[in-house]
């Protein structure tokens, strides 16, 4: 097995396998004017009845049932469908919710907007966290709900979610990629005053375990980071807006290959992280500091990363269960 990037090649598939979801296919509807994969910016205030449409129409397809044999067979470029789901995408977390509110009842609305009013002016509303970590979960998790919805109305393509703290925070498969695994981790950050900058550098992989010893099954993780085709970063770059409930502002969405965007650089002086580029046109461009995924593996695979007695205990292990010892 390469020591240097994704194998490339018929794959196994691991021992215990995640549930995964599969539903009929459902027809895609005509995107809107938002933008986001592409580079532009998404507007979260817009409303988009293309979208709801399709989030909403529980109507059976009419190839839902048939099973079209020409369907089953038609591949799909996972990171082109990618770009296109999250051009649609629309962050509709409005604020936090309280259960007790200064108003008469029953509350009416004559639609969602209305609906949003009311129970601002009753008291109903408290702001999301501003802390980044707080809130990038909260993005995390519209972002990975959203994708996943997605992919149950798509035949052939099935979807796995990671843990919380394991990679990847989506695993793809299905015959719509000829049965191969694609990872997919989705990566939050701020805008930096500058706007030119994230305020602070993503991180793109744990350096010293799954992505050190590719080979093996580290917890957390689905299967041996070398099984997958191909690995994808989901980035999703906000403004914060202190004063609003909802926090964020300018969601921008952009997916690459996760070696296209990396720096030279570790994302955090204390922890084993690798780092991307913190420039957010590179991001967009996928401009990276590698001319190809060969030098970045060999690059970051050389890399001095600590191990420490937690990480060794796990490595000598998982190399014993390799070795047939346990």
């Amino acid at each position: 097995m390469s020591c240097l990037g994704p194998r490339r090649g018929q794959v196994e598939q691991s021992r215990q396998e995640p549930d995964r979801r599969k539903v009929p296919c459902a027809r895609v509807q005509p995107r809107c004017g938002s933008h986001g994969a592409s580079g532009r910016r998404l507007d979260h205030t817009s409303s988009c009845p293309a979208i709801l449409t399709l989030l909403h129409d529980d109507r059976p397809n009419e190839r839902s049932s048939q099973g079209d044999p020409e369907w089953e067979r038609m591949p799909i470029d996972l990171l082109e469908w990618l770009r296109e789901q999250c051009a649609d995408y629309e962050f509709d977390v409005a604020a936090l919710y309280r259960r007790h509110g200064d108003h008469a009842w029953p509350l009416t609305a004559t639609n969602e907007d209305d609906l949003e009013r009311r129970l601002d002016e009753g008291g109903h509303f408290l702001p999301l966290p501003k802390e980044p970590a707080a809130l990038a979960n909260v993005i995390e998790v519209s972002v990975v709900d959203y994708l996943i919805e997605r992919t149950e109305r798509l035949q052939g393509l099935d979807v796995a979610r990671g843990t919380e703290r394991g990679y990847p925070d989506l695993e793809f498969t299905g015959s719509a990629l000829d049965g191969g695994f694609y990872a997919v981790d989705v990566k939050v950050a701020r805008r930096g005053s500058s706007r030119r900058r994230t305020q602070s550098r993503i991180t793109l992989y744990t350096g010293n375990t799954y992505f050190r010893f590719p080979q093996l099954r580290w917890p957390g993780t689905f299967r041996p980071f070398d099984e997958y085709m191909r690995h994808l970063a989901l980035l999703c770059i906000y403004t914060l807006e202190p004063t609003h409930y909802a926090r964020v502002s300018d969601l921008e969405l952009l997916v690459h290959e996760t070696w296209r965007i990396a720096s030279r650089q570790r994302s955090s002086t204390t922890r084993e992280y690798l780092g991307a580029v913190d420039n957010i046109q590179a991001l967009r461009n996928g401009e990276g500091e590698f001319e190809r995924p060969e030098d970045f593996y060999r690059y970051w695979r050389r890399f001095n990363f600590r191990i420490g007695r937690a990480v060794q205990h796990q490595l000598d292990r998982l190399l014993a269960e390799q070795r047939g010892e346990r």
